[in-house]
């Protein structure tokens, strides 16, 4: 793929590959976690994909923001200060960039994973003021959702 493509279709055959835990992160049990990528954006920031693993109990720390999006099982999430979720099919959740939680995969979970990569503090300062800035010059719509979603 040379990257022109504006739409890219992919046939349904998903193919799970094997996605090892760090093994310093397992806490309990052998969980097996798969992965398989549905989409890549072409400067590699993002990344979608699905993402299925065993009964375990595991640390995850997070050096990108990730948006997950329960499609089968269950999983609890123990935030640092204790707080735990417990997250089944249709639940969502952003981990931020820094963030650490424990998951405890019952039986099997299988999610749907946004991964992107966030730009450094100083880049984002100037893209919300630019934002702004075109917002109150009216060349940008009031919401901050894309435009296709919009409604504009």
């Amino acid at each position: 793929m040379s990257g022109d493509e504006k739409i890219v279709f992919h046939e349904a055959n998903v193919e799970m590959q094997p996605c090892p835990i760090n093994p310093a992160w397992v806490i309990d049990g052998a969980p097996v976690a798969r992965n398989f990528i549905l989409s890549r954006s072409l400067d590699n920031s993002a990344t979608t994909l699905l993402w299925d693993c065993t009964k375990g109990v595991f640390n995850w720390h997070y050096d990108i923001d990730e948006t997950v999006y329960v499609l089968e099982g269950s999983v609890v999430v123990r935030e640092d200060n204790g707080v735990e979720h417990h997250l089944g099919p249709g639940d969502h959740i952003l981990f931020r960039a820094g963030s650490h939680a424990v998951w405890t995969v019952e039986k099997y979970v299988r999610k749907v994973a946004f991964c992107r990569t966030p730009l450094p503090a100083s880049v984002m300062f100037l893209v919300r003021v630019m934002r702004k800035l075109a917002r109150m010059m009216k060349l940008a719509p009031a919401s901050d959702a894309p435009a296709m979603f919009s409604g504009a």
